[in-house]
């Protein structure tokens, strides 16, 4: 199923984890030889700094409406492509940089905890945003007797759910909602200016007797992500929330 991702939420972003066994590397030479090597590649991506709790992160214009960036953590190598023009164009930066983290960073299929690929949603919406995510999903299931039986406003719905892709459970999804609304906006009605966030992350566990290959094994959590987001994620969770949104 072909799908414009661009068109179906307020915002939409790709993000890359990979978590290692072993420490990365945080020498001055070789993060910045890394770094230099990310914005020769990715022109924009222009600014570099180092957080106080000690990650290094180098990304384009966060004011630019579509930026990248990447992050450098003691054991995590995080990257993301926030509105993408083209889906295609987040997946070539993620797999650029597990490319080159072999070399860089000493990354090998020994050091492979687990590996993410993540498609988010966001969808704006001032008002009780649990609210609107309950009305949205729920709909004849046995909850509604919960939220539609006037029994009072709904505070807190932010549904999740894990399940394994495979017998073994070494290749698993999850999908999980963020609604950042409180009780506190929902009694006084003054609502923060937030969207609802829905995320869809495809996670690898090395399998045991197998040595995890770091291409192959993102093209193959690339190709799940896509095809269930396109069958699944959108059509059920995403394009009701929005509709709810927009009758609201």
């Amino acid at each position: 199923m072909d799908v414009d991702f661009n068109t179906v939420a307020d915002d939409f972003f790709v993000n890359l984890n990979l978590q290692t066994t072993l420490a990365l590397p945080d020498g001055r030479e070789t993060v910045l030889q890394f770094c230099e090597a990310v914005q020769k590649q990715f022109p924009s991506m222009t600014c570099l700094f180092q957080r106080d709790s000690g990650e290094f992160v180098l990304e384009s214009d966060r004011e630019a409406g579509t930026y990248q960036w990447m992050e450098l953590q003691s054991h995590r190598l995080s990257a993301g492509h926030f509105n993408p023009p083209e889906v295609g164009e987040a997946f070539g930066l993620h797999r650029w940089l597990l490319d080159r983290s072999v070399y860089f960073l000493g990354v090998g299929g020994l050091d492979v905890e687990c590996l993410d690929v993540m498609l988010g949603f966001n969808l704006d919406y001032v008002g009780n945003r649990d609210g609107i995510v309950a009305e949205a999903l729920i709909g004849n299931s046995p909850l509604v007797a919960l939220v539609g039986e006037g029994l009072g406003k709904c505070v807190e719905f932010e549904p999740g759910i894990v399940f394994a892709l495979d017998s073994d459970c070494y290749l698993q999804a999850r999908l999980s909602l963020e609604t950042r609304c409180s009780s506190y906006q929902i009694r006084t009605g003054n609502f923060a200016d937030e969207p609802i966030s829905v995320y869809f992350t495809v996670r690898h566990y090395p399998t045991p007797g197998k040595m995890t290959q770091l291409t192959s094994t993102f093209d193959e959590l690339c190709e799940i992500c896509l095809d269930v987001a396109g069958r699944i994620i959108i059509p059920q969770i995403v394009s009701p929330i929005a509709a709810a949104i927009a009758t609201g």
